[in-house]
């Protein structure tokens, strides 16, 4: 007996404008986005960098009754506290030197839109309490200023890390999680959907063949086979840097296995030499490890945060120097942009380097 169609019955939401894949994770990621644009809620985007958070965040705009406000982006990991306050609220002239005159904040510029908070984990305790106070009163004031401005401001969040785990240490407030947290929609990382990666794939190459005038229009089989087991540490944005790379690089028609890079070729990359140790990273985590095991309490529950941290600034200090100083280049090399690499060097204590 043949089914007919009822009321009940959904059928798939169609993608998103930049939202590429049919798996079930991105369809579903896909229909939830589509639901909540008709609210005013605010929304909590959650995923790995590179999977599509900033997508979700314009598509959610661009479907609500605010499409035809202001969408306003703020990198809240990109700047230091005073900063992003004086970005995000904005300040007035002789609040602090450099202050020369009245200057409205990003929030003022989004009213009747969206704006959007990127990398919402990277603020601090102080910044916190007034963004709460903006979810929950739409009111703030100007750095230097008490007079209250009042905007119409819808605000979508996005993080890298599990606020949830952010509270539980302490470095994010519980209350502003639960009132950022109405809607949260997870962006799958690429590793977890790897039949979509084709049609990525063929995405990027229509962007760039038209953007470069080339016409690549094949994928070999054995690179074919390379980009489906790569890991993708990076998600969507590393595998459109591969394909941009490909389709400048390609001699012909065909994406060929020679012009991936070797970690996705499969060749072991190898680690920059590490002073002293004559070893890649792989040994330094074992030896921190080891030290760690050595001297840790038997309750330190700090030892995993310890070693990474360790390794983290290793690593960045040794890609630094293997590309001269130069933060533009390393921070390619590592797959962070040089914003975050800026705010590691600080976090670690390394020395900038050069600025190119």
């Amino acid at each position: 007996m043949s089914h007919q169609p009822g009321p009940g019955d959904e059928s798939p939401a169609p993608p998103l404008k930049g939202l590429v894949g049919t798996s079930v994770a991105m369809q579903e990621v896909s229909a939830t986005t589509r639901r909540v644009a008709a609210s005013n809620a605010s929304v909590l985007l959650l995923g790995e960098t590179g999977t599509g958070k900033e997508l979700v965040a314009r598509a959610i705009h661009e479907l609500s009754a605010r499409g035809s406000g202001p969408f306003v982006r703020v990198n809240c990991g990109a700047l230091s506290e005073s900063l992003l306050e004086s970005e995000l609220f904005g300040h007035v002239r002789g609040a602090f030197t450099g202050a020369v005159a009245n200057r409205a904040g990003r929030f003022e510029a989004a009213h009747t839109g969206t704006i959007f908070l990127d990398e919402i984990n990277s603020t601090t305790p102080k910044l916190q309490v007034k963004l709460l106070r903006v979810l929950q009163e739409r009111e703030f004031e100007r750095v230097g200023d008490t007079e209250t401005v009042r905007v119409d401001t819808r605000v979508i969040a996005a993080s890298n890390r599990d606020l949830l785990d952010e509270v539980a240490r302490e470095r994010f407030r519980e209350d502003l999680y639960y009132r950022l947290n109405v809607v949260p929609i997870v962006l799958p990382p690429l590793r977890s959907r790897r039949g979509d990666i084709p049609l990525l794939v063929t995405h990027f190459l229509g962007h760039y063949n038209r953007e470069n005038d080339r016409g690549v229009v094949r994928v070999a089989s054995a690179a074919a086979e390379a980009l489906a087991r790569y890991h993708w540490p990076g998600n969507v944005r590393e595998l459109q840097n591969v394909v941009e790379r490909c389709v400048v690089m390609a001699p012909g028609d065909e994406i060929t296995l020679d012009l991936l890079p070797p970690t996705i070729r499969g060749d072991r990359a190898q680690a920059p030499s590490l002073p002293g140790r004559g070893g890649d990273l792989d040994s330094l985590a074992r030896d921190l490890v080891e030290q760690g095991m050595a001297t840790a309490a038997p309750d330190d529950d700090t030892l995993f945060d310890r070693v990474v941290s360790r390794v983290e600034r290793e690593l960045i200090a040794q890609m630094l120097g293997a590309c001269g100083g130069v933060q533009l280049k390393a921070a390619a090399r590592l797959g962070i942009n040089r914003n975050t690499l800026r705010k590691k060097l600080l976090e670690h204590g390394l020395d900038e380097g050069g600025d190119g």
